[in-house]
């Protein structure tokens, strides 16, 4: 890369799992880390779903300068049950350490979670914006075929000042109601996918002031790697496409979502 960018979503911790069950070698967290910032991915942001994802979030913050850390309960474990008075209470407490720079990734899901679990999901929802509103902090939202909904809460409650769609996925139409909101669209490996063509066209008119650019890793492996566990160290593939969507100079893009980045988690030691 021609310059350094920020990988603003991704989970480390099952990075060695997944690599382990699907027969590449496993990695260590330093390791992973290291292969990124040889590639001009320097930073990364590690993002919990769970308590104990968020507390180890929380403690890989703590200890490697190179990273911040996202708390929370991913909407699919609220639908299940999981955001307990006292798992809430435990993501307040994270949200007040130093190196912890958001509530996420929560949100809504209408896709993996029933209906039956939607009303429960939204209230954690609601609980998790106001976290990150109490700690003046950035929220990272999930959603998956609840748009709709998404907004609607957002609108009732009153987003944070720094408020990320992670992995945007839906059409331009729709980011532009997102845009017009203030929100920032983060894109995934998802845009080198030939039939990503929708979530191609959403890219192509954000605005660099409201991009960030994520892994998601292990998930969502950019092309030509689609099929293997994905890393921070792949966030260049996705970078380039989203330098030709947008019709921006290498550089400049990664200057731009780096910039984008500081302002919404502030700065990296």
């Amino acid at each position: 890369m021609p310059a350094t960018a920020v990988d603003s979503h991704c989970h480390l911790d099952l990075i060695a799992d997944s690599l382990a069950e699907d027969g590449y070698p496993n990695i260590e967290v330093d390791a992973e880390l290291a292969a990124a910032a040889a590639v001009g991915i320097t930073r990364v942001v590690q993002v919990g779903v769970d308590v104990a994802s968020s507390q180890w979030a929380a403690e890989l913050a703590q200890r490697h300068p190179d990273v911040l850390a996202m708390v929370a309960l991913h909407p699919n474990e609220a639908g299940a049950g999981a955001a307990t008075e006292g798992a809430l209470a435990e993501i307040n407490r994270l949200a007040a350490l130093p190196r912890v720079r958001g509530i996420g990734e929560t949100g809504l899901d209408h896709f993996r979670t029933g209906e039956d679990g939607w009303a429960i999901q939204e209230q954690s929802f609601r609980a998790h914006i106001d976290i990150a509103k109490r700690h003046g902090i950035a929220l990272m939202i999930h959603t998956r075929d609840a748009y709709e909904d998404m907004l609607r809460v957002l609108d009732e409650e009153g987003a944070p000042e720094n408020t990320v769609l992670h992995c945007y996925s839906s059409d331009a139409e729709t980011a532009r109601r997102c845009l017009d909101r203030g929100l920032v669209l983060s894109f995934s490996g998802t845009v080198t996918f030939s039939n990503a063509t929708a979530t191609a066209q959403a890219a192509a008119i954000t605005p660099l002031d409201q991009m960030l650019v994520e892994t998601d890793a292990p998930f969502l492996t950019p092309m030509p790697f689609r099929g293997r566990p994905n890393g921070p160290y792949l966030t260049p593939y996705t970078i380039r496409a989203l330098a030709e969507l947008t019709g921006t100079d290498l550089a400049t893009l990664c200057q731009r979502l780096t910039a984008t980045a500081e302002r919404v988690f502030g700065p990296w030691p």
